[in-house]
């Protein structure tokens, strides 16, 4: 009994839009998605052209302005991670199940939520690359985390990044002791009205907050995780799943679903990303 409801486009589609609601790191609001439309298979890359600041200048009247070339500072992003997922069917599993499409379904948005942890850890490395932490610290009360928070909104401030849109991805650790400071909004709460999804948990200290178990090791010597704020200014990301398909195994009576997801990113603002190195103890 082949898939024959199987629609390749509907399913890509179907996986894409269950690996974006997994995401935490790449999720929209934490990296920004400008360039998406430009990436088409792996090995390929988006340049990306920042254009220099305007001059800013005391005026006197008729008289010329300094004024400044828009001068371009290309960088480049490159689409060069790959991952693929496939799963054998044998026809007499597959009897048990009362619906193709239902069945693959299921099965690619469990690919999705895979995938998805290994495009965060890969986006979560990117970002750990581009800042530094300070020295390792030790956090073992929710007013010490919620003051950390504090502080890495100071670090942002001081590099005039945006306050609106500002966000920090904590460990269930770090999370577990700010749900017990009384500063924290949890999501869900009457007096915060937000919207759990891609791994929201809730606001503090002028972040929007989000979970993940994908947090880089600090570089400290102790069992440090980073903990991760910014801007979606910061990172840009591009992901396709650009091939999902069902084959029919030529020895056995089994049906391949698989799936290749290609992806890249790149820090192109590192000054609105802050960092700490923090061990809950």
């Amino acid at each position: 009994m082949a898939l024959t409801n199987f629609i390749p486009a509907v399913y890509a589609a179907s996986t894409l839009t269950a690996l974006d609601t997994a995401l935490a790191y790449g999720s929209a609001g934490v990296t920004n998605r400008d360039y998406e439309g430009d990436v088409s298979e792996f090995g390929g890359s988006v340049v990306i052209n920042t254009v220099a600041d305007p001059t800013v200048e005391a005026y006197t009247a008729y008289t010329d302005m300094v004024g400044g070339n828009a001068a371009t500072s290309p960088q480049t992003m490159l689409i060069d991670q790959k991952r693929a997922w496939s799963l054998n069917i044998d026809d007499v599993d597959r009897a048990q199940a009362r619906d193709d499409a239902d069945f693959v379904s299921k099965v690619s948005q469990k690919a999705a939520h895979l995938l998805a942890k290994t495009a965060d850890a890969y986006i979560a490395a990117q970002m750990a690359a581009a800042v530094t932490p300070g020295a390792e610290v030790t956090l073992s009360t929710p007013e010490a985390a919620y003051d950390l928070l504090v502080d890495m909104r100071t670090d942002l401030s001081e590099q005039d990044v945006p306050v609106d849109g500002r966000w920090v991805v904590v460990t269930p650790a770090f999370h577990g002791l700010l749900l017990k400071d009384p500063r924290f909004v949890s999501s869900g709460d009457a007096q915060g009205g937000l919207t759990r999804s891609s791994g929201v948990v809730g606001q503090a200290a002028g972040f929007t907050v989000l979970e993940s178990n994908q947090a880089p090791a600090g570089p400290g010597a102790g069992a440090g995780r980073l903990i991760l704020a910014g801007h979606a200014l910061a990172t840009t990301y591009a992901d396709q799943v650009s091939k999902v398909e069902a084959i029919r195994h030529p020895k056995q009576f089994v049906d391949v679903l698989r799936g290749l997801h290609v992806y890249g990113a790149k820090v192109v603002k590192p000054e609105a990303l802050a960092a700490r190195d923090v061990v809950i103890g």
